[in-house]
């Protein structure tokens, strides 16, 4: 019996053969996938050539001027040159088409496609599966579920202990005026009240978060409260332990730093990226397009509302003419938010309490700075200069 020996140079001559048959095929398989991305890309370009954008890296789309924390004033920017709508290319081929026109917003909002599941899903360890991240028949279920106990007529209790939360906060205020004469950081202090407030109203809870926790300064010099049990409160309302808080409901998801996702675009037979006599047309959703209702984009669109930065209450007048979602604070349509009315209740409490009580002047000297996150926030603070008022009138009887 006869054993052969390969030889060295015959060894490595089939090994080199093998990594030459391997190199060749990874290269074909990412010329493939190279190909799928450009046909992709044409295929996006088609489908969005009606909806203008500045122009976009082929690789890094526009993630050059959306620089961090700037994303809110390059929104605006957009807003005033495309004043319907805008292509946002992130990087290849992925894309979100922001719109901030009512009309696109009736027609979105109308509809009853599911939200994305990847731009949600990061909030199921915080919050749970519940109202806000439950889709298909099971959150009709639970919507409807839920929907009697933010009656009108249910809620007009709990104004009584919204005003309890608000005097405990506007106390604090005075001590602290009566320390230093100062611009006060107003978002914490609020922040605290409003988690006051839910705490009574959802949880029956005892006490007041705003006086039972320590103060402590923070990064930019205000005055919060951390630590100690009240943060064990604050997570357990907020739904840290992974069960959703009772009475969960949709978040203002229309508030003014926030945006609605949707897996679909419509697209445009008619009118297309601008205002046009004839009506919106709109053909069946092209899959795999994201669509972001930019509510801030809206309620800063001057086509919407001309000179957005001017406070002027007659836009709200009665008899105004308006359309019916040109304002969107809590969203629209069937997945609007179902605490609007508690909403509403606490805002008008609070606003109604603090000017009874007190002048608010704002502090020149730092301008609020707005930033995206899950709800819109200012970078340095909401700081305001507050004046007693001479002789306030008796709060205690006003509700």
């Amino acid at each position: 019996m006869s054993v052969s020996v390969l030889s060295p140079s015959r060894l490595l001559g089939g090994v080199s053969g093998i990594l030459q048959a391997a190199s060749l095929l990874i290269l074909l398989l990412l010329l493939i996938k190279a190909a799928q991305l450009y046909l992709h890309r044409q295929w996006l370009l088609k489908a969005l050539q009606q909806f203008p954008c500045p122009p976009s890296h082929w690789l890094f789309g526009h993630i050059q001027e959306f620089q961090e924390d700037q994303e809110l004033q390059q929104t605006r920017k957009w807003v005033e040159t495309f004043p319907s709508a805008c292509p946002r290319w992130l990087w290849g081929g992925k894309v979100r088409v922001q719109l901030y026109d009512p009309d696109y917003m009736k027609v979105i909002l109308g509809r009853s496609d599911p939200k994305s599941h990847g731009s949600y899903r990061f909030l199921a360890p915080w919050i749970g599966y519940g109202l806000l991240l439950l889709n298909g028949q099971t959150w009709f279920q639970h919507r409807r579920m839920l929907t009697p106990a933010f009656h009108y007529d249910i809620l007009k209790p709990y104004v009584g202990l919204m005003a309890d939360s608000v005097r405990v906060m506007l106390d604090k205020w005075e001590k602290l005026l009566g320390q230093e004469d100062s611009p006060l950081e107003v978002f914490q202090h609020i922040s605290l009240m409003t988690l006051d407030t839910i705490m009574k109203c959802a949880f029956s809870h005892q006490g007041s978060i705003q006086v039972d926790r320590p103060s402590g300064p923070t990064e930019e010099g205000s005055t919060t409260e951390g630590g100690g049990a009240g943060k064990d409160q604050e997570e357990e309302a907020l739904g840290f332990s992974g069960h959703p808080p009772v009475g969960q409901s949709d978040p203002p998801v229309g508030s003014p730093g926030s945006s609605m996702l949707w897996p679909h675009t419509p697209s445009i037979r008619r009118g297309a990226g601008r205002r046009s006599t004839a009506s919106w047309v709109m053909e069946p959703p092209s899959p795999g397009i994201m669509v972001v209702l930019s509510i801030y984009g809206l309620h800063y669109n001057p086509k919407v509302w001309p000179n957005p930065e001017v406070f002027d209450p007659f836009r709200f007048a009665p008899g105004s003419a308006q359309h019916s979602h040109a304002f969107l604070p809590f969203s629209g349509g069937s997945r609007n938010c179902i605490g609007k009315q508690f909403a509403m209740n606490e805002l008008k409490v609070a606003t109604a309490l603090t000017l009874l009580r007190f002048e608010l002047l704002p502090d020149p000297t730092r301008t609020p700075i707005p930033m995206a996150r899950l709800v819109l926030k200012s970078k340095n603070g909401i700081h305001l200069r507050l004046r007693r008022l001479p002789n306030p009138c008796e709060d205690k009887d006003q509700l």
